[in-house]
């Protein structure tokens, strides 16, 4: 429950004028830390919890590109490429955005915990 309520109030706040959403915004912070900068599209997915749609439309958007898993022909890699200066120049203003939810979410007595044991 805390993860939504923290999820939703860092959207509400998420910088508009910078051209990437949210789940773009995480999708590739996820891939800029992974080695080689890329994962499988699956897991990704999963571990954003978004669908394997959503992730795909980093590709149309050239911020990634697909590969395809030289070890297992079912698996598709998405791999980060202009997603990358776009992740860096997003992240200066992603991070006051989530400083700002979390202090505010702070006044929440249910939370407080919670966001203590994030910021440590």
């Amino acid at each position: 429950m805390w993860r939504s309520q923290l999820l939703a109030a860092f959207g509400r706040g998420a910088p508009k004028d910078i051209g990437l959403g949210l789940s773009e915004y995480r999708a590739l912070a996820e891939l800029a830390g992974a080695a080689d900068g890329e994962l499988r599209m699956q897991e990704l997915a999963d571990a954003l919890s978004l669908n394997q749609s959503s992730v795909s439309r980093l590709d149309v958007a050239g911020l990634t590109r697909r590969e395809m898993c030289p070890n297992d022909r079912r698996g598709v890699y998405t791999a980060i490429t202009e997603g990358r200066d776009r992740w860096r120049d997003a992240e200066p203003s992603y991070a006051q955005t989530l400083t700002r939810a979390l202090d505010h979410a702070a006044t929440n007595r249910d939370l407080d915990a919670v966001l203590h044991a994030l910021r440590a």
